[in-house]
């Protein structure tokens, strides 16, 4: 008997992006733009950013990121969801392509730590890793055979 697993990556959010990014300006006067994300995992997104060539800090109660010209301040907000708060060189457009990227960054990080905890705890549930298999759009298929049952 074997199980297998498909591991979709994760789509990336265009659609609600567009709808929740705002922009205004700070007391200096540069465009400050707005975008909730569906991110949750601290150091699944401090990674993903990582991934995007973002040079990473992270403070007290912000995650902060910086490319050439435009700098994020990540925060949690009541429901632990993180929002961007993107300034510098960057207008509505460029903040949710940002975040687009982010967020698909996000949705590979997603993907490979639980590949790594189906990897880890499939032992002890009786499952042994059979093949894995990623396809070209980044699915991964994973197919284990149960242990101590005949086929």
């Amino acid at each position: 008997m074997s199980i297998s697993l498909i591991l979709l990556p994760l789509a990336v959010a265009t659609v609600t992006a567009a709808h929740t990014a705002r922009a205004d300006r700070d007391e200096r006067g540069r465009v400050v733009c707005q975008v909730q994300t569906r991110m949750r995992d601290e150091n699944l997104l401090a990674a993903a950013l990582r991934d995007t060539d973002a040079v990473v800090s992270a403070d007290a109660d912000v995650l902060t990121a910086d490319w050439s010209g435009v700098r994020a301040d990540f925060r949690r907000d009541a429901d632990g969801i993180w929002t961007a708060h993107l300034t510098g060189e960057v207008d509505d457009a460029r903040a949710v392509e940002i975040v687009q990227g982010v967020d698909a960054a996000y949705g590979r990080q997603v993907q490979r730590a639980v590949l790594e905890r189906l990897r880890a705890q499939a032992p002890a549930a009786g499952l042994r890793l059979e093949s894995e298999q990623v396809t070209e759009d980044t699915s991964v298929r994973l197919v284990f055979a149960v242990e101590g049952r005949s086929a």
